[in-house]
């Protein structure tokens, strides 16, 4: 089958699931709209689906995709702000009690950030601007011995980026400050399927999952 051929049949799958099996559910999102405590800001990469990663239920995840999970600073102004539009939503409208922010191993935005900063040019018009917002992160990775831990090192350090960047927002801040709202940081690694948080006093990662 074609690729919209397998997405056709997965959408039967789906309907047969959730709306013939288990039609209770959709009719009380559709009635009751989203209560969602979770938002998931997390990366476009295909290899990385939050709702298949923790097993979710619709109305469960508030999720939001960019390339490589990045939160921008508080920054309003008359430009298009899709990630800061999504989180400003999900906290003062939705009013979720948890924000993570989602990571992964072998980010195509982290590679292109490392390659930015070593001075290669990629041509983009908008993924290099995009992901120049991590731009501190290189330097937090710091020297590694091979590529594969300092692409690790820079994508847990963009992670602490994101989170200091989602602080910047005010009404982020007030929640937090009031304890109506929890943020994470967690990172996902393809290769051996483990799941790790941050731990912010300790400013390290373990494993969780």
């Amino acid at each position: 089958m074609s690729g919209t051929e397998n997405l056709i049949a997965g959408f039967r799958a789906f309907r047969a699931t959730y709306f013939e099996q288990r039609p209770a559910l959709y009719e009380a999102l559709v009635k009751e709209g989203q209560h969602p405590e979770v938002l998931m800001i997390a990366c476009s990469d295909s290899r990385v689906d939050p709702a298949l990663l923790l097993n979710t239920q619709p109305g469960e995840l508030f999720v939001v995709r960019n390339v490589a999970n990045l939160v921008p600073p508080y920054q309003p102004d008359s430009q298009y702000h899709g990630t800061s539009a999504a989180l400003e939503f999900a906290v003062r409208d939705l009013q979720v009690r948890h924000t993570i922010i989602l990571g992964h191993s072998g980010c195509g935005g982290m590679r292109a950030l490392r390659a930015l900063r070593n001075g290669i040019q990629a041509g983009r018009e908008f993924i290099s601007p995009w992901v120049s917002i991590a731009g501190e992160a290189f330097e937090q990775a710091g020297a590694e011995p091979n590529e594969a831990e300092a692409e690790r090192a820079t994508e847990q350090a963009a992670l602490k980026v994101s989170l200091k960047n989602l602080r910047s927002f005010p009404w982020v801040r007030e929640r937090v400050a009031s304890g109506d709202l929890t943020l994470h940081a967690w990172w996902f690694d393809l290769k051996t399927g483990e799941l790790w948080a941050l731990d912010e006093e300790a400013g390290s990662f373990s494993r969780i999952g």
